[in-house]
């Protein structure tokens, strides 16, 4: 006979993963959704942030991209609510990143001056000769200080997990 502590912890270990499957399902999704309403180069200037009360949050690194999933918004409700009818999905709520952050990187709260420094500390360029890392190639300055983002992005990750 199992301890009520085996059996609680059973269940409670399943349940949890059945949640957080059904969750990364519903985040992974967006790529095909995007690319199911001829919108696939979206997926990668945003990102579902959240689910709340129904409402599907996005949050998008630009205006144009913001506007472009405005115009696709009744179909890709159409679609969530097909995938997901056990979410209740009533609605979907478009968002902006702030500045300096993309859909990618979770928003910082500006009066922790935590965070204030960790951002000063991933602006700082990764090689101080810009010859080095091949962006005096790209012309659109818009790419580059993506590509910039996420070249500090990757480098902070790889220095937390001790690579």
């Amino acid at each position: 006979m199992k301890r009520a502590g085996e059996v609680f912890s059973a269940i409670f270990d399943e349940g949890m993963m059945r949640k957080a499957d059904g969750y990364s399902t519903f985040v992974s999704c967006w790529k095909d959704l995007a690319e199911k309403n001829g919108i696939a180069a979206a997926a990668a200037h945003s990102r579902i942030s959240s689910l709340e009360r129904g409402l599907v949050w996005i949050e998008v690194d630009h205006p144009g991209w913001k506007q472009i999933l405005q115009t696709k918004e009744s179909k890709l409700l159409s679609d969530f609510r097909y995938r997901f009818p056990e979410l209740d999905i009533s609605g979907i709520s478009i968002m902006l990143s702030r500045p300096g952050s993309s859909p990618q990187e979770p928003p910082q709260n500006p009066d922790d001056k935590s965070s204030a420094k960790a951002t000063l500390q991933k602006e700082k360029p990764l090689i101080d000769l810009p010859e080095a890392n091949g962006y005096e190639a790209i012309k659109d300055t818009a790419l580059k200080e993506v590509l910039m983002r996420l070249e500090r992005s990757i480098a902070e990750k790889e220095k937390n997990s001790g690579k």
